[in-house]
Parts: C-alpha cells; structure tokens; sequence
C-alpha cells in the first residue's frame, strides 16, 4: 500500500474510541465492545466511519459513456441514486483499481481505499482524450459512512458534518466490526485480500450484486479478454476462501501469511484479512490455489483452519448466499 495522509477523523472523539492502525489509523477500530458493536450492525442498527478513504469525483457530460468504455462496469444509462462498483485492470486482467461510487445526475463520486486516490485519477486522466470530463479529488470535502441498510449502503458525507451524522445515525461501530462481517460474507478488500496478480474471477467480483464489479454483457475494456476467457472455459488460477480458524490461541494471522496443508508440504495461498466474529470467532479471506482439495485441512501460522467455499473452484463465481 502506498504512503497517504492519514485523516484523522472527529469521531474518534466519541466515548471509548479507539483509534486503528496502519492504513485504517484515523477512524476508529472499536468504541469499547467490539461484539456489541458486531451484533448492532447484524440487527441493521448503528453506522460504520469509513471517513479515511479516498473520495473523487467524475463530472462532465461524457462521464458516463467514458466510465463505461474504460472500466469493467456497465455506466451507459445508470440511474441517478443507484450505488455501482467498478475496477480498472491491466491489460492482463490483473485488477489495478477498485472503487465504488453513485452518481446524482450531474457527476459521479466514488470512494476507494485509502492513499489509492492519486494513483487512480492519474490513470483517469490519461484516459481523457476529448471526453469532456473533470476529475477532482475530493476527499477533503467529503467523507465515507455505511449503514447496514438491507445488504448495505454507503453515505457521502460533507467532512465538516460528520459529527452532526453520527448523532443522527447512531450508535457508532467501529472498523473491526465492520471487517468481520465483511469477511463472513466473502466480500474481498482491495489491495488486502488482492494482490497484483489478482484478476476479478478469483475473489468474487463476478457474482450478483452487491459485490458484481464486472458486467459481463457490455463492450470491450482493458483487460475484457483474460477475464471472459477465465469466465467462459472456468478454472481460475487462484479461488478466494473463507478460512474458520482454532480459537484456542489469542492472536490472528498477518496479512500475507502462508497457508499450509494441514500434512505438510509447500504453501498452498496466503491469507488476507481476518477479525474475530461474535458467532464464528477467529475467520479470514485467503486467495488458494484453485486445485487445492475444498475439503482439506489447512494450517496457518500455527492454527489449524477449516474452509468454507466463496468462490466456486470451476467457474469463478462468488456462489455464497449473501448474508
């Protein structure tokens, strides 16, 4: 991950917050009960500060029709209102970008992980040519929330507001409770549970909403190639796995940690995130080798780990009921 300038959010003000670390420093990891808070967003109660992301904007006439033609989504004609999620890929297919954003008639604002704005508009501003666009990042202005409104929704808030939205929204949850029921329902955290080989059909991004980033019926895109021939012939390379881990020992995995056969032998993926969740305890994201057996027993640092299946092993597709 990229160096980026940690917001620090005012939130953290709130009674028993506790800041996180590393690229998710600035909101709040807990407010003092991180199952209380884990149970309140499964009951769709309560919001989530997500105000450290990165936050841009695409205005002018043709922004639209150029998203359309440049990314792995289907822009041509959205409704103003609806939530959509999009990647930019090598030509390769390996994902470069990820974001996710809804547009209000007049531009689209999108929000992606922290310190990956600069990159992204960059690469945005190259594809310009003549389309009549404008590209601003404005993560100063506005910040992220998420409120478990049916399968979730996002909220774009004036940074200056955040305070006044949490009294309206509440009660406060932080990002560890986030992280977990993210990771229970087999939803992949760009650039944590991705890496630069990643491309979409291996950690789900191909499935029904709400995690599709990738239309399948529209035209060609940077990357379309690897990805249909992935989709149509199946089999690709890497799956991504939900991995229920022992509790007997306090501690998680770090991302990138090996996974082993439980028999020993070479590793067989790594691990991404992982939290602690109030029903399943200690669970995480890994990316494994498609051919490894579902049913096999694996270990990871030292922690024996039993699988659950996210994405089918023979088509590519996030097959999970959504949760």
């Amino acid at each position: 991950m990229t160096a980026h300038l940690t917001r620090t959010s005012p939130l953290l003000a709130l009674p028993g917050a506790v800041a996180g670390e590393g690229i998710d420093a600035g909101v709040a990891a807990h407010y003092g009960s991180l199952y209380g808070e884990q149970r309140a967003l499964a009951a769709g109660e309560g919001f989530v500060d997500l105000s450290h992301r990165d936050v841009f904007r695409v205005a002018g006439p043709d922004r639209l029709s150029w998203l359309h033609s440049i990314t792995t989504q289907y822009f041509d004609g959205l409704p103003a209102g609806k939530w959509i999620s999009g990647l930019v890929l090598s030509p390769q297919g390996h994902v470069e970008h990820a974001f996710t954003g809804v547009d209000d008639g007049e531009a689209f604002t999108a929000h992606t992980e922290p310190g990956r704005a600069a990159a992204l508009i960059e690469f945005l501003e190259r594809m310009k040519f003549m389309m009549r666009v404008e590209i601003t990042d404005v993560s100063g202005d506005l910040a992220v929330a998420w409120r478990p409104v049916g399968t979730g929704r996002h909220d774009l808030v004036p940074r200056d507001q955040l305070a006044s939205y949490a009294d309206a929204a509440g009660p406060a949850a932080g990002l560890w409770a986030f992280e977990a029921l993210r990771i229970e329902r087999g939803e992949p955290r760009f650039g944590i549970d991705t890496d630069e080989r990643t491309i979409p059909n291996e950690v789900g991004w191909i499935a029904d909403e709400p995690w599709n980033a990738v239309h399948l019926d529209k035209g060609c895109y940077r990357g379309q190639e690897t990805v249909a021939r992935v989709h149509n012939l199946g089999k690709p390379p890497r799956r991504l796995t939900l991995l229920h881990l022992d509790g007997s020992e306090n501690r998680l995995p770090a991302p990138g940690t090996e996974v082993l056969p439980e028999a020993g032998g070479r590793a067989v993926g790594v691990v991404g995130s992982s939290a602690r969740h109030h029903e399943l305890g200690p669970i995480a994201l890994a990316l494994l080798k498609r051919n490894t057996d579902v049913a096999a027993q694996l270990v990871v640092d030292g922690l024996p780990a039993a699988q659950e299946v996210v994405v089918d092993p023979e088509v590519g597709l996030h097959f999970r009921p959504h949760r």
